[in-house]
C-alpha cells in the first residue's frame, strides 16, 4: 500500500527558475524513503511540501490516496495527527521558557488528543533513551543530542503513520549523530519515514529507498541496495565518494 505519492511536482519561488521541476515518487506503507541532494537542490522546499506549508504549484501530493489539500484548516489538523516532523537544529526548535514535559505533549494539547498526556510523555521521552525526570527540566539543561532526543518524543508522542525527518543529524557532532541515527533507525521499524539528508551516509544507513535530488530534479532513484552497488548518475557517484568515515575510538558523550 502507498501512503504518501507525489505526482509530476512543480515548484517555484516568484518568478525565479522552479525549485522542483517533475518530481514524482512514491513512499510504501511501512517503507523508509530518503531525500538525498547537497544544498540547493530542492530537498527542503519538498519538504515544507510535504509539510502543508506552501502548496505545489504543478503537479499534486497524495496522502493515503487522497489529494494534500494544504489550505483546509481541518483537512490539516486531521493530516498533522498522522504527519509529524523532525528538524535540523535541536538548539532552536526547543521553547527554552517551556519544562520539556510541555515541549513533548504540545502536539497532544494543540491535536486535542485525549488521554493521559504526563503518561503518553513519559512512555515517549523513555522510548528515545532518557529518564522520565526529563520532563522536570528545561532544554539548556541538556546537550545537543539529548535536546534532538527530546524533539523526536515530541514528534512521536502522538504516534503519527508518517515522520519527516530534515537535516535531523546534520547539527550534532559525529559521535552523537551516530546514536542518534540509531534511534532513528529503531524509530523506522515502528513507523514510515521520510529522512531528508544531503549525507548519502545517513541516508544509506536508515532507508530502503533512495531519491536523489540535483538542482531541483530526480536524476535517479531506486533500492538503496541497488544505487550503493551500482550508482547510474554521476551526481550520485560524488555523493558516495564524500560519505565520511567514521574514526574509530570516538570518545562517549551523554546524548
Amino acid at each position: 500500500m502507498t501512503l504518501l505519492s507525489v505526482e509530476n511536482l512543480g515548484f517555484a519561488y516568484g518568478r525565479d527558475r522552479p525549485v522542483l521541476d517533475d518530481i514524482s515518487f512514491t513512499v510504501p506503507q511501512g517503507a523508509n524513503v530518503g531525500l538525498v541532494g547537497e544544498s540547493g537542490s530542492g530537498k527542503s522546499t519538498l519538504l515544507r511540501l510535504l509539510l502543508g506549508l506552501e502548496s505545489p504549484q504543478k503537479g499534486r501530493i497524495l496522502f493515503d490516496g487522497a489529494p494534500l489539500q494544504a489550505r483546509d484548516r481541518r483537512y490539516m489538523h486531521a493530516y498533522r495527527r498522522r504527519v509529524q516532523a523532525v528538524f535540523q537544529d535541536p538548539y532552536s526548535s526547543l521553547n527554552p521558557a517551556h519544562r520539556v514535559q510541555r515541549i513533548v505533549t504540545e502536539p497532544l494539547r494543540s491535536l486535542k488528543i485525549p488521554g493521559d498526556h504526563r503518561q503518553m510523555a513519559e512512555e515517549a521521552i523513555t522510548s528515545v533513551g532518557l529518564d522520565p525526570d526529563t520532563l522536570t527540566r528545561y532544554p539548556h539543561q541538556f546537550s545537543g543530542g539529548q535536546r534532538q532526543r527530546i524533539a523526536i518524543a515530541r514528534a512521536i508522542v502522538a504516534r503519527p503513520e508518517l515522520l519527516l525527518a530534515d537535516e535531523a543529524v546534520s547539527a550534532l557532532d559525529l559521535s552523537t549523530r551516530v546514536r542518534i541515527v540509531d534511534l532513528f533507525g529503531e524509530i523506522a521499524q515502528k513507523m514510515t519515514m521520510v529522512f531528508v539528508s544531503h549525507d548519502m551516509g545517513v541516508v544509506a544507513a536508515l532507508c530502503d529507498r533512495i531519491v536523489v535530488l540535483d538542482r531541483g530534479r530526480i536524476v535517479e532513484a531506486g533500492e538503496t541496495a541497488a544505487i550503493l552497488r551500482a550508482p547510474q548518475h554521476a551526481y550520485t557517484r560524488s555523493l558516495l565518494s564524500s560519505i565520511p568515515r567514521m574514526p574509530a575510538g570516538q570518545p562517549q558523550d551523554p546524548s
